[in-house]
């Protein structure tokens, strides 16, 4: 983009009085946003200009002195500083999937890969607050599905988000960070290492202007972004009240696939995926339950599938571990009722449980006990 086309993006962008949707519409009714600045009156009143934003404009083309004009410069140079892409709704490189939303933003910045924007996505949502069994099906179904040729797209947010982008860097494949920040920070701060892994091997991108600090009512906003750029949403855990369940609505309105892995009915933290469930959203137990709902989008059609199963052939446990073992089932057990079922010593108990534990074959989940996936 030319100096002049970014100059005029950023002002409009920068004026307080043009709401995001108008904006959005003057970008529609042109090729080029130098135009926007030197519309006649009456085609921005017809494209819903108030008469106090169509000063503004007016006087950023007559003014180099203004604030507005401050702010644009000051904008530039971080642009320049931190190589951040700035990418108009009428822009080619725009994601072709998020324009037919209902509101698209008018402007993405972005950082590192601008090119992943029209890769085939997939949107991984989740609670901040999750099991360790959420945290290892986000590492490994964002895994398996960057090998597969999905872009990972998610909000970089703690929990799941967290996973599911590392699950696909790990994997060396793609991932997408939406923030609710400007794309110059960094938020949460404990998240510096991964966001910095993301800009240089992936991508990320924010509708909202540089600088922008972390407000509360910017991260709903953002889950339309997630879900609209992506040809599913995929909720690994989440509780009744997860903002998730926001984005996997946003989806459903903007015809997006609903999937969702089932949680036991004791898990509080994965309520949420059951209700989307019985709402009607897609069971998912395997990534060819996805691959079945999704692969006319890839160039080939993989066959694989998450390895979640341990063999228990190679661990070795004695006899009493064994019975342990088998005495848990899938659904969460108090140690209250572990001592009960067993009468055996307390401390013999805790010892064997934080042993299997270790060992990759139960989850101790706010003091509850269950079994993961074995062979």
């Amino acid at each position: 983009m030319q100096n002049e086309d970014l100059r005029a993006c950023l002002a409009l962008h920068r004026t307080p009085q043009l709401s995001d949707a108008t904006l959005s519409r003057l970008m529609a009714a042109t090729e080029d946003p130098q135009e926007i600045l030197h519309l006649s009156s009456e085609k921005m009143t017809g494209l819903g200009v108030s008469e106090a934003a169509q000063r503004v404009i007016s006087q950023y083309s007559r003014s180099k002195t203004m604030a507005l004009n401050q702010r644009v410069e000051n904008d530039l140079q971080l642009i320049q500083q931190k190589n951040i892409h700035v990418i108009p709704l009428s822009g080619k490189r725009y994601p072709a999937l998020l324009k037919q939303i209902a509101d698209p933003p008018p402007l993405l910045y972005g950082r590192g890969n601008v090119d992943l924007l029209n890769t085939p996505q997939i949107a991984m949502v989740g609670s901040r607050r999750t099991s360790r069994q959420g945290l290892e099906n986000a590492l490994r179904f964002s895994g398996e599905l960057a090998r597969s040729g999905f872009t990972i797209t998610s909000g970089l947010a703690l929990g799941i988000d967290a996973q599911s982008h590392t699950g696909a860097l790990d994997e060396e494949g793609d991932t997408i960070a939406v923030l609710g920040t400007g794309v110059d920070r960094v938020y949460p701060a404990r998240h510096r290492t991964l966001n910095n892994r993301i800009m240089q091997h992936g991508l990320l991108i924010s509708e909202f202007a540089l600088e922008t600090p972390p407000r509360p009512y910017n991260f709903p906003r953002r889950n339309r972004v997630i879900s609209g750029m992506s040809l599913a949403v995929l909720v690994v855990e989440a509780a009744l009240q997860s903002g998730s369940l926001i984005t996997a609505r946003m989806a459903l309105e903007q015809n997006r696939e609903v999937l969702a892995i089932p949680s036991s009915i004791h898990n509080p933290g994965g309520k949420g995926c059951n209700a989307l469930i019985r709402q009607g959203a897609k069971l998912v137990e395997t990534i060819d339950d996805i691959i079945e709902e999704l692969s006319g989008w890839l160039s080939t059609a993989p066959t694989t599938q998450i390895a979640t199963q341990v063999d228990l052939d190679t661990v070795d446990l004695n006899d009493r571990e064994k019975l342990l073992l088998d005495s848990l089932g899938f659904d969460p057990v108090s140690l209250d009722q572990l001592q009960e079922r067993h009468r055996w010593d307390i401390s013999e108990l805790v010892s064997m449980l934080t042993l299997l534990e270790i060992k990759g074959l139960i989850e101790n989940h706010e003091g509850r006990y269950f079994r993961l996936s074995s062979a």
